[in-house]
């Protein structure tokens, strides 16, 4: 390892993190919250939206895998290469994506592979990048980044709603590209980690198969996360359909969503004291069960002051899922297996449950409109719940017999 005179300041390394979350957390807004407005504005129809979301959610659970791998076989290459590189190919999508706003679905589809598997793929080698100096010991403060993300997400939000009222929806797409260009000097400029590759020794690591057949419980919270996170993500992405639906316009939307993603921060400053309270287990049913919930009280706003109103129950649904997930991974599988369950917790949240979460959205919006969206997510979400649940009670069973 290398010693310490090496090393980058602390200061450093931990400040230049945090923006770079902020930078990656805003670039993500600019393009993801408002993609199904935008396309919307387009002139395409609710299924197809959903259809792109889908798109985005299955080339991130393709790409990641690979650029993980690639990086695993590469160690010598410094990960901010390869996330800079993903970033630029991005940029020369969403570059294309702005010039020609007639493009067709084929062509539009092709943009979402791209900025779904490179661009939002990238975040967990960004995540890497600190990881590798924390291990050695230098005191990144992870989760307030991920906070000051979240922070960033929300104010983005709030700033394109205005924006959107201002210059049209097309102009979301700009600022996106100078946010991208903005992430890419960030992630080029943070100091390279130069030290020692790290070899773990004890049993060899198994088979993404081996590891879910070996684990039932593990393998049941996760069925239960991928319907919660069908039910939860249409919430977020699709939150255009119900802000428009309860009277609102698209410039209201950039509120909701800033309220959406600002109440996601306090999560960051009491889920260490949660975490000791319940466990990891019993926070990742209760972000199912608090996201179920919003959708029930969505279902039962009557304007769009409401739907704001309903906002703040994310720091108890989305906001508590993501740390709490990282957490009951490491603490479900063989340390020989982590790295590879958080990968397996990523495609079956984000990536399965955001693909099939699009899908439905899309479809029963077409059908029904969005109440028959939010009745659906419900559904999914009390199904997630109770698997959450019972993969609980199935622990503590097997702990009785032993």
């Amino acid at each position: 390892m290398e010693t310490t005179e090496h090393m980058p300041s602390a200061r450093r390394l931990d400040l230049h993190y945090m923006v770079m979350q902020a930078g990656f957390w805003a670039m993500y807004a600019a393009i993801v919250a408002y993609q199904t407005a935008l396309l919307l504005e387009r002139g395409f129809t609710n299924s197809e939206a959903g259809l792109m979301t889908a798109v985005r959610c299955l080339a991130g659970i393709v790409f990641q895998p690979l650029l993980g791998g690639f990086a695993d076989r590469h160690p010598n290459l410094p990960l901010k290469g390869i996330v800079t590189l993903s970033m630029v190919l991005s940029l020369a999508a969403g570059v294309w994506y702005w010039l020609c706003p007639a493009m067709g679905l084929w062509e539009t589809t092709l943009v979402w592979v791209v900025i779904g598997g490179l661009e939002v793929s990238s975040y967990p080698l960004m995540d890497a990048m600190a990881v590798q100096f924390i291990n050695d010991g230098v005191p990144i403060r992870y989760s307030l980044g991920r906070g000051v993300g979240s922070l960033a997400y929300a104010v983005v939000c709030v700033l394109l709603g205005l924006q959107v009222g201002a210059l049209g929806m097309e102009s979301t797409l700009v600022t996106h590209l100078a946010l991208v260009g903005l992430e890419i000097l960030l992630v080029a400029t943070y100091p390279p980690y130069r030290g020692e590759i790290r070899k773990e020794n004890g049993p060899a690591p198994q088979s993404a198969l081996s590891l879910l057949r070996s684990n039932p419980r593990f393998t049941l919270m996760l069925a239960g996360v991928f319907l919660g996170l069908t039910a939860i993500m249409p919430l977020s992405n699709f939150l255009v359909n119900i802000v428009t639906s309860r009277g609102g316009t698209q410039a209201h939307l950039g509120t909701a969503l800033f309220l959406m993603g600002g109440f996601e921060l306090p999560t960051a400053f009491f889920f260490q004291k949660l975490l000791r309270k319940l466990g990891s287990g019993r926070l990742l049913a209760l972000s199912m069960a608090f996201g179920t919930l919003k959708a029930v009280l969505l279902l039962l706003t009557w304007n769009w002051v409401a739907v704001l109103a309903v906002q703040p129950i994310q720091m108890l649904g989305y906001g508590l899922f993501t740390p709490a997930s990282v957490y009951y991974v490491n603490e479900s599988v063989p340390a020989a297996d982590r790295v590879k369950g958080q990968t397996v917790m990523m495609v079956a949240s984000n990536g399965l449950g955001g693909m099939m979460g699009g899908i439905l959205a899309g479809w029963t919006l077409d059908l029904g409109g969005a109440n028959l969206m939010l009745g659906a997510c419900i559904v999914c979400g009390c199904a997630g719940t109770l698997l959450c649940l019972a993969s609980l009670l199935g622990g503590r069973k097997k702990v009785r017999r032993t």
